[in-house]
This record gives structure tokens, C-alpha cells and sequence, in this order.
């Protein structure tokens, strides 16, 4: 048809145009004409430029025939739906296993029967047998019949009903048990109709093998069929013979007087399953994660209330989640360490400066070691403790935006950072820098906390030698005691190996 226009278009513009192009078109229009009478469709009166009523049969046959099909796409419009629906269609036995126990339900389930690291190699391993059995050959068949899916959907929702109101205006939607009065009508107000319906027609895969489909659509209707297999041979056999007859191509162009008309329509080819297997694995990782952070949130509001006694903690005023808010609404960033440098610091006001030190003050001040090197370590940690919340207190304040020297640069920049990319950068970078400062605080504080725990545990063992190898006077320390020093030891150590617990869970990688 392409070349046939081809060969008129040159004919027409090798003309000098006016009367011997007209007379070149009506020529052509004419041969068109009786070309269309010697087909055995007769939808269309030539010289008076009608539509037949046979045409609104033929129209009204096909709305009939795939009136189920049409209220079965209608009722469901969500195109992920029919994307799903064909790739589960498509699964194995082994695959739709799969797919349940990657669903959240069954994560959540067996996350209560398993520990998080078996459960995450379970999650990955089932993933990767869902994914492995996707061979080219089940991609192409799922794509294909997902394509052929598309292009029948498009066919079956056409709006036939427009076209027969047009022959018969007493027509109702989807009343079949009477035959309608079809009558001759003017033949332009269907052209554009007969435009839009040849782009569905010939979308359709005339050669292709329909049996897959029947099977979804039967399987999409719940076992029944929305069109029987021999009835849409038959539809597709006079599609066929109204394709090969060229029948409403020919009587566009007579409609419009356009002879060098052709169909216009859309293939498209979509594939389908790589995103699918992608939804599958992300959403499994998101539960997982969901999970994940459930279990670490309880460890930590269990730790909490063995350190604490509350999980309501709250010790600094200018590194929090709430100034953090600011500059993530931006996109900016935010202050990644609120939470661990919050509690560390809290343990550092409440119990160091209480237990850790009345300990401290009798172990290494009233102590008689038997080497001064013994103590050396325990002291240095002990000291660099105590320094520690003094850093983080300094640290805290400089982030004031009243009188800090990142607060007041913060505060300022921010208003700015919208329409001045190097304000931006500027805050990403000293937020950036606060974060590494922050959790240096965490690390070595943490670190220290590990040597004096591990030392005061030695020294409770110690207490408890009938000949003591590490303090000579534990009788005579014992005497300052207010607490019984055994009792006071293992308190320290237990709060220091919980609070320790707390921020690895917290900061990863937080000890070296």
C-alpha cells in the first residue's frame, strides 16, 4: 500500500497541478471506488457517499461478540493489574512458591522462628530461585502473550456502541436480545471512527496463536469465559478478510477524498519481567529492613531501660533530631549521630560522674596496686572518659545558633541554601564534618569504656582471691566504700558493658 501511494504521490506532484492534479485524484478516487464494489463487503455507497446499514451489523456483531470481554477490562482499569496477572500466570509451581515467601506476611512469620542473619540468607537464596528459572524463552512467552493481552484489550474496549448509536439512535448499551434497525447514513460522521477503530485492528497479531489468551482471560474471570475460543476464531477470520480487503481503507479515503490515506496505529513492545523481579527482590529488602530496624529499635529501648530505667533521654540541646529537621527538608543532609551521642552522654553525666567515679576513686586513688602499670591503663581510660563529655558538651554548644560557631554559620546559611548552591555545599560539608566529629566522640569514648569495663572486671575477680595479685588493701579500700565494693564493682561493670552493647548496636564499625 506504502509503495502504491508512493507511485500516486509522484504521479500527483509530477503534475502542474491545478485541473490535471484534480483530474489525477478523481481518477484515482474512481478506481478506488470500483475496487471497493468488487469486495463482498458492502458497508459503503460510492456515489452518494453513505455508510450501509450492513456496516452497523458488522459493527454491532463485533459489540456483541465481545461485550464480555468489555465489561471484564472496564471493570478493572489498573494496567499493573494485567502486568501481574499475566507474569503469575506465567510462573511455575516452584515460582508462585516463591513469590509467597517473599511476601511480607511470610517474612514477618518466619522472622518469629528464625534469627535475622538465617532469615536474610533464606530471603536472598529464595530470590535467586525466583529469578534464575526466567530463561529467555519464559521471557519472551510472557512478554508475548502480555503484548497480545495489550492489543485485544485495546480491540475488545473500542467504542463500538458510538459507531451503532450513530446507525440506530434507539440502540441501548449492551442490549442484545433485540436486533437494531440499522439505517443509511452520511459516511462522514463515521470517519474518524473507522480511523480509530482500524489503529485497534490492525494493532492485533493476526498470525499469532490465541490459545494462551483464552486460557488468561478464563483464568482472569474466575473459570469462566468471557469469549469462547471457536467464537474468537470466527471474529478474528472476518478481521482477517477485512484486513486483506483493504475494505475501510478504501472507504476512508472515498469519505475524505484523500486517496493516498493510510492506517496509522502503535506497536509497542513492552517488557515486562525485569521490572516485576525487581518489585519482587526490593519489596522483600524492604521488609527485611523494616524488620531489621523493629528487632534493633526493641534491642535498643530494652537496653535503655536496663541503663536507664526510661527510653526517654535527652542531654543535649543543639545536636538533635530537631535541629536535624531543618536541613533534611532541604536535602541538605542531617545529624546521623543524635541518638548514640545523646545517650553516651547522658551515661556520662549520670553514672561516670557517680558510680564510675566513687569506683574509680577507690581503686586507683585508695588502691595500693602492686605495680603502678597495672593502673596506668585503667586511669588514662578513666581520665579520657571524663574528658570526653567535657568534648562533647563543647561540641554541642558550638552547634548553638545563638553564640556556636557552626550553630551561627548553620543558621545563617540556611535561608540561602535554595538559590545559593555554594550556601549548600557549605552546610552539607559542615554538617559532614559534625557527623565525623561526633562519631569520633562515640568511638573513642566507647573505646575507653571497653578498657576500664575490662579492668574492672579483673579487679572484681581480684577481690575475690584468697591472695590478691592486682590491689594488696582491699580490706582497707573496702572500709571507704559506701557501697559494698564487690556490689559497686559489678554494677559498674554490667552498666558499662550494656552502654557499650548500646553503641555498637548503634554506630557501626564503632570499635576498632
Amino acid at each position: 500500500m506504502a509503495n502504491k501511494q508512493s507511485f500516486f504521490q509522484k504521479l500527483l506532484n509530477s503534475l502542474a497541478g491545478g485541473k490535471d492534479a484534480d483530474a489525477a485524484k478523481k481518477k484515482h478516487l474512481k478506481n478506488i471506488a470500483k475496487n471497493l464494489s468488487k469486495t463482498k463487503f458492502k458497508f459503503y455507497k460510492a456515489n452518494s457517499d453513505q455508510a450501509l446499514p450492513l456496516m452497523g451489523k458488522f459493527f454491532f456483531d463485533l459489540y456483541k461478540a465481545l461485550s464480555q470481554c468489555q465489561t471484564l477490562f472496564n471493570s478493572q482499569m489498573n494496567p499493573n493489574y494485567y502486568k501481574t496477572f499475566t507474569i503469575n500466570f506465567g510462573l511455575s509451581e516452584n515460582q508462585k512458591k516463591c513469590v509467597e515467601e517473599l511476601s511480607e506476611e511470610a517474612i514477618v512469620e518466619a522472622s518469629k522462628k528464625m534469627p535475622f542473619d538465617q532469615l536474610k540468607a533464606k530471603v536472598k537464596e529464595t530470590s535467586s530461585q525466583f529469578s534464575n528459572e526466567f530463561d529467555q524463552s519464559k521471557i519472551q512467552m510472557i512478554d508475548g502473550l502480555y503484548q497480545k493481552l495489550l492489543t485485544f484489550k485495546s480491540f475488545c474496549t473500542f467504542d463500538y456502541f458510538f459507531i451503532i448509536k450513530k446507525f440506530d439512535s434507539t440502540v441501548r448499551e449492551n442490549e442484545f436480545s433485540k436486533a437494531p434497525k440499522f439505517n443509511t447514513i452520511d459516511a462522514s460522521y463515521i470517519s474518524e471512527d473507522l480511523k480509530d477503530f482500524l489503529a485497534v485492528l490492525y494493532a492485533l497479531p493476526f498470525g499469532a496463536d490465541w490459545t494462551d489468551l483464552m486460557q488468561l482471560l478464563k483464568a482472569m474471570r474466575g473459570g469462566n469465559e468471557p469469549i469462547k475460543a471457536a467464537q474468537w476464531a470466527k471474529v478474528i477470520a472476518r478481521l482477517t478478510q477485512i484486513r486483506a480487503s483493504r475494505v475501510f481503507e478504501m472507504i476512508i479515503q472515498l469519505i475524505t477524498k484523500d486517496p493516498l490515506y493510510e492506517v496509522k496505529y502503535e506497536e509497542k513492545h513492552e517488557t515486562i519481567i525485569e521490572e516485576y523481579i525487581d518489585k519482587i527482590r526490593n519489596d522483600a529488602q524492604a521488609t527485611l529492613k523494616k524488620i531489621e530496624n523493629a528487632q534493633k529499635n526493641s534491642k535498643v529501648d530494652g537496653l535503655l531501660n536496663q541503663i536507664f530505667g526510661t527510653t526517654n533521654i535527652s542531654s543535649l540541646q543543639n545536636y538533635t533530631d530537631d535541629q536535624s529537621a531543618y536541613f533534611a527538608k532541604k536535602n541538605l543532609g542531617t545529624f546521623e549521630y543524635t541518638k548514640p551521642l545523646n545517650y553516651l552522654k547522658h551515661f556520662l553525666l549520670e553514672y561516670v560522674k557517680r558510680d564510675v567515679r566513687a569506683y574509680a576513686d577507690l581503686v586507683l586513688i585508695r588502691g595500693k596496686w602492686t605495680t603502678s602499670a597495672l593502673s596506668a591503663e585503667m586511669s588514662d581510660a578513666y581520665n579520657a572518659i571524663l574528658e570526653s563529655s567535657e568534648k562533647i558538651s563543647i561540641f554541642d554548644k558550638k552547634l548553638s545558633e545563638e553564640d556556636g560557631e557552626y550553630g551561627k554559620k548553620l543558621k545563617t546559611l540556611l535561608p540561602r541554601a535554595d538559590r545559593d548552591k555554594e550556601s549548600a555545599n557549605i552546610i552539607r560539608t559542615t554538617l559532614k564534618d559534625c557527623n565525623n566529629l561526633a562519631r569520633e566522640y562515640i568511638v573513642n569514648t566507647t573505646k575507653q569504656l571497653i578498657v576500664f569495663g575490662k579492668n574492672t572486671k579483673l579487679l572484681i575477680e581480684d577481690y575475690q582471691k584468697q591472695r590478691p595479685e592486682l590491689l594488696t588493701n582491699w580490706k582497707e579500700v573496702e572500709r571507704f566504700a559506701e557501697t559494698p565494693i564487690k556490689e559497686l564493682g559489678v554494677t559498674v561493670y554490667k552498666k558499662i558493658y550494656l552502654v557499650v552493647q548500646l553503641m555498637q548496636g548503634l554506630v557501626n564499625n564503632s570499635q576498632a
